[in-house]
């Protein structure tokens, strides 16, 4: 072979390469019709709760913290484990489950749990946002991560622009997705909305935020961080969103097994309610997919319920469920493949038609069953 003729095969081959990158990113597009994807957490609820509803020994007093044992019975309290979730969580049931898919309940032989080590939530969320523990990050201090988040990575890219917004009732996930340096609308804990023109209903929103006493100061009560995303929602309709619901986790370090199981209640409801607004608004109807996590367990027992940490048995444990046009109707997993929160990142990214793990390659692969495409996870 002359060297001419070698110079003419390595420049095609250079030109086929750089062909199947830049392809490679938008092959999931080209077959999936998921245009949006809003991925949304419930802070440390347990997959315990999830799967089997509510605990008859935390139905009390003594080990609950409950007020009124005999109104909490008449609300969630049924003779199964099928009837007490869907008690709880009517939405969740009628809907992911015969038109999603739900991973963790670990009696069906199905496992979802984190990788990091610490069993508290910047690492977990940092984990569900990256793609990948972090063995520096050992504490929830407001620094701010040193880690792109999926969201700011899709963020730099042309047709996110001015598309991505977090809202979270936590004030230390402004830190987590770096605010300072992201560039898309962050909000978290008791502060304003983040929009430099707030219209009639985003005023009254900052109005509630300034005049209500806060029962925790680093966490918004999650009616006011619900309404808050939804008008953000509405108005800008952004193609990717994080809204992170927290109530679940500060009633179950209060000890109150009742609110904790109506905050529960309303996040599950919060997902309905954005379900049926994103079908009727063309720009989600049909193409949009949710993501639903939490960003770890809890404790077993009378006392460890309340609980988390990295000395905390079985807080690595949690759940994730998918609804959306690419995800086939396999409702509850059982006998599967482990899942991982660090798989998150990538399946969020791959329903929007990019290779999250091609240029992050710590991140976890995507979940590939959550997706038509049988190469989803390659």
């Amino acid at each position: 072979m002359t060297t001419a003729n070698l110079m003419k095969m390595l420049l095609l081959s250079l030109v086929l390469s750089l062909f199947c990158v830049g392809s490679g990113e938008q092959a999931f597009a080209q077959t999936l019709k998921t245009e949006n994807v809003i991925l949304i957490t419930t802070d440390g609820l347990r997959w315990q709760e999830l799967f089997t509803g509510a605990e008859k020994e935390l139905l009390s007093k003594e080990q609950g913290g409950v007020s009124n044992v005999k109104s909490l019975e008449r609300a969630y309290w049924r003779e199964s484990p099928e009837e007490r979730r869907t008690a709880l969580m009517p939405f969740f049931w009628s809907k992911f489950a015969t038109e999603g898919q739900i991973f963790g309940n670990q009696n069906l032989g199905s496992t979802a749990t984190i990788t990091n080590t610490m069993r508290f939530s910047y690492p977990g969320y940092n984990e569900i946002l990256t793609g990948f523990a972090d063995p520096k990050i050992d504490s929830n201090d407001k620094k701010p991560n040193e880690n792109f988040t999926v969201l700011e990575w899709l963020h730099r890219k042309p047709e996110f622009d001015g598309k991505v917004a977090a809202f979270s009732a936590w004030d230390v996930v402004p830190f987590i997705i770096n605010r300072q340096r992201c560039e898309f609308p962050v909000m978290g804990g008791w502060e304003p909305v983040p929009e430099p023109d707030p219209n009639p209903k985003q005023l009254m929103l900052n109005e509630l935020i300034a005049d209500t006493t806060p029962h925790n100061s680093a966490e918004v009560i999650d009616s006011i961080l619900y309404q808050a995303a939804r008008e953000h929602l509405v108005r800008h309709q952004p193609r990717v969103m994080l809204i992170g619901f927290l109530e679940t986790d500060h009633w179950g370090h209060a000890g109150k097994y009742d609110n904790l199981l109506h905050s529960a209640h309303a996040v599950d409801d919060y997902i309905r309610r954005l379900w049926e607004l994103t079908q009727s608004l063309d720009q989600y109807r049909g193409k949009t997919t949710f993501i639903l996590t939490t960003d770890h367990g809890r404790g077993s027992g009378p006392t460890g319920w309340k609980n988390h940490g990295r000395t905390v048995e079985g807080a690595e444990n949690i759940w994730i469920a998918v609804l959306g046009p690419d995800t086939p109707a396999l409702g509850e997993r059982r006998d599967c493949e482990a899942v991982t929160q660090s798989q998150v990142a990538a399946t969020l990214a791959a329903f929007l038609g990019y290779d999250y793990c091609n240029e992050i390659s710590r991140a976890g692969k995507p979940i590939g069953d959550v997706m038509k495409r049988s190469d989803a996870g390659q």
